[in-house]
């Protein structure tokens, strides 16, 4: 559906993109990734013509973009801008009716065809209710549903979306990336700007990761994000494992490693203390995890990140010499993080902790002696750091037996 081929854009003295080539299959959502200034916006203008490049060739289709004109290609390429800003107040269904422009002569009014479109689009996006709203009395993810529903008017087989979560809070982020998929699931062919790599890697079939100009990797998420990628085209170091229930990459940045790698026993099993392994693991801590069934979340998770695990059989009850060797794990860490599903059987463990950090959840018991309780995993590193350090005068919070 998309053929690009040695696509080059100068502005000045500043390459911008340097021979890329990239091809888009019909039915696909490939998502641009990179860091700023890498050329993601200047790639989408070339899928839209509102660029003309120094060198190469956009086909939608197998039509060359640059032959047409610029009706002609807006009834192959639709677009939502990163902005969700207007010149002048209209009404939503007004917006949306913009997208019939493409197909209307310079006086021709909307005929049935084209309300019956905006109709359909309105309702494909969730907006008719706002029909008669002003534009910028929604927010910011109602005017980003509203801007989609006027590419959808368009009926183009191409959707280009220049970062259609920007500025959105996460639940909008969702429903805005679901619908995308929806509408690829459907036939759609869709490029997005995505600056959020996880949900890239969520929601794309496949990512291509530019920076300076060139493509650096392109295919599915799992062979695009990788750490040696990542660090080449960011110059950042990241872990990247997996998000929770599904295949797809988790990146995690490294900008706060622990400088005196500080030792923290993580006991629970499930989600939950998976993803306390992986957030403590990125901020620079030594990590063990234990007691915990073989298989469980956790303990696939710290085998990934190369942390001591102490596990036992599935079902199997815990045994005395792996209650003992995680008890010799929490007595000597800074901190025992409690996370997720428990169980009777660490108790024990718990018991041998010098310091307590309960991630507050169900499954967590309730431990009177504990420290302190966080929210949530990502606000564990600043508690283990606030936490007085062995030989201090605070409270030791370990249990007695």
């Amino acid at each position: 559906m998309l053929d690009v081929r040695n696509l080059s854009v100068s502005f000045g003295d500043v390459q911008v993109l340097s021979d890329v080539d990239f091809t888009v299959d019909r039915g696909t959502l490939v998502g641009l990734v990179g860091p700023n200034g890498a050329g993601k916006t200047t790639t989408l203008r070339a899928l839209r013509a509102t660029l003309t490049p120094d060198e190469g060739r956009v086909r939608v289709a197998g039509n060359p973009l640059p032959d047409r004109s610029a009706k002609a290609v807006s009834r192959l390429v639709a677009s939502t801008p990163q902005a969700t800003t207007l010149s002048f107040d209209f009404t939503v269904e007004t917006v949306v009716e913009m997208g019939r422009t493409p197909h209307l002569g310079r006086f021709e009014r909307l005929g049935p065809a084209d309300r019956e479109a905006v109709a359909a689009a309105m309702d494909r996006t969730d907006v008719t209710r706002f029909a008669d709203r002003q534009f910028t009395s929604l927010s910011g993810g109602e005017r980003q549903r509203v801007l989609l529903a006027r590419a959808l008017a368009q009926e183009t087989p191409v959707l280009v979306l220049d970062e259609p979560t920007a500025s959105l809070d996460i639940n909008h982020a969702v429903r805005t990336l679901e619908l995308v998929s929806a509408l690829v699931a459907d036939g759609k062919t869709a490029v997005a700007a995505i600056h959020d790599l996880n949900l890239a890697a969520r929601y794309c079939d496949e990512l291509l990761l530019l920076a300076d100009g060139n493509v650096r990797a392109a295919g599915d998420p799992a062979s695009v994000l990788t750490r040696e990628t990542l660090g080449d085209a960011f110059d950042a170091e990241t872990l990247v494992t997996t998000q929770p229930g599904t295949d797809a990459p988790l990146v995690t940045p490294l900008a706060e490693r622990d400088p005196a790698g500080a030792e923290v026993h993580v006991v629970g099993t499930g989600r939950g203390a998976a993803a306390a392994v992986a957030r403590l693991v990125a901020a620079g801590f030594e990590v063990s995890v234990g007691v915990v069934p073989a298989g469980d979340a956790a303990a696939e998770r710290a085998r990934e990140l190369d942390c001591e695990v102490v596990t036992v059989p599935p079902f199997a009850g815990i045994d005395q010499g792996s209650r003992d060797r995680a008890r010799e794990l929490a007595r000597g860490a800074e901190a025992t993080v409690v996370a997720g599903d428990v169980g009777d059987g660490n108790q024990a463990v718990v018991a041998a902790a010098r310091r307590l950090v309960a991630v507050a959840g169900e499954g967590v018991p309730a431990i009177d002696s504990r420290r302190t309780t966080v929210t949530d995993v990502d606000s564990l590193p600043a508690a283990i750091r606030d936490l007085p350090q062995s030989g201090d005068s605070g409270q030791d919070t370990r249990v007695q037996q």
